[in-house]
């Protein structure tokens, strides 16, 4: 939530009795995002009258990946429903998202497939879903909708900064856990303003870029920085040489007379500005894996779905009484 003060009564409220009318056991867990206005006094009163519900305070606001990391944290239960504070997600949907969960999926991502907003949000959102589920492979129809479920232990192993949090169904997927969508009923915003501007659309693209590579190449980097390298270094020694052989037959052809000069052609030049640069781009891919080497035993690099059955621990190596003293 970030100045959401008109509609947190409202929600928590309509939460609440969509979980008791379910037979739900629930946790609620508020993170106020940096509010400037009421929010965290009504915040203060929903958790003083609710022994299941509680509430974060940011010092300063540090976007919605810290704020759904935080939530994440604070949660013990096992499955978890992110929701944004603006009463545009519906709670009624709460039951519909824990059946697809018990249907085998790991992930559950709202799709709104009837949006209430200006038509300058949903385009570029449509455009940028579009491009997302055609790189990714992850085919959904709102990677941008935050009402969405989660098996908690996903977050041991999909980490969120910056501004991933659209992004853990791809990074989840990536890892083997299944991902699945549903049609979410979407609300006209009642109160307030949206926090987002026309920036959202270029850090978006960014954080597609990022995320193209955490799920293709975390564990090779040289694949692709040497890939565009090896491009790069042999597109421009190629030129080279055949422009090294046209002024070997230009003189030839020309007794002795200069009519090609290397040095006065602009190819020249971005020839050998391509060569360096493939050089420069194989060595960053190669500082890369090094990196990527020195850090492996941190990175995990598979997810196990079960282990059975149990190995006998490794036998001890027999320590003589002379060595123990």
């Amino acid at each position: 939530m970030m100045n959401e003060e008109e509609s947190l009564e409202t929600l928590h409220g309509e939460i609440v009795r969509q979980c008791q009318a379910e037979s739900i056991r629930y946790q609620i867990v508020f993170v106020d995002d940096g509010s400037t206005d009421r929010s965290w006094e009504v915040a203060e009163r929903l958790v003083a009258g609710d022994g299941c519900t509680e509430a974060i305070r940011f010092r300063r606001n540090f976007g919605k990946a810290a704020a759904l990391s935080a939530g994440f944290s604070a949660c013990q239960c096992d499955l978890v429903i992110t929701m944004d504070a603006d009463l545009q997600d519906d709670p009624k949907e709460i039951p519909r998202f824990l059946a697809k969960l018990d249907e085998g999926f790991d992930v559950v991502s709202g799709w709104k497939r009837v949006r209430h907003d200006p038509w300058h949000k949903v385009l570029p959102s449509r455009v940028f879903n579009a491009l997302v589920s055609r790189l990714t492979q992850v085919q959904l129809h709102d990677h941008n909708c935050g009402f969405k479920a989660y098996r908690r232990e996903i977050f041991n192993e999909v980490n969120l900064y910056g501004e991933l949090h659209r992004f853990v169904p791809v990074l989840a997927s990536s890892r083997g856990w299944k991902v699945a969508e549903i049609e979410v009923e979407h609300h006209a915003r009642p109160f307030g303003r949206s926090k987002y501007g026309v920036s959202r659309i270029v850090k978006g693209f960014l954080d597609l870029l990022t995320i193209y590579f955490l799920t293709r190449f975390t564990g090779r980097p040289l694949h692709l920085i040497g890939s565009f390298g090896l491009v790069s270094f042999a597109g421009g020694g190629l030129l080279i040489f055949y422009l090294s052989v046209m002024w070997i037959v230009t003189r030839l052809n020309a007794s002795g007379q200069d009519d090609l000069h290397l040095h006065e052609t602009a190819i020249f030049y971005y020839c050998i500005l391509a060569v360096l640069l493939g050089a420069q781009l194989l060595v960053a891919g190669l500082l890369a894996e090094l990196i990527v080497s020195r850090t492996a035993n941190a990175y995990q690099p598979y997810s196990v779905a079960e282990r059975i059955g149990q190995r006998p621990p490794n036998p001890r190596p027999s320590v003589s009484d002379d060595a123990r003293e």
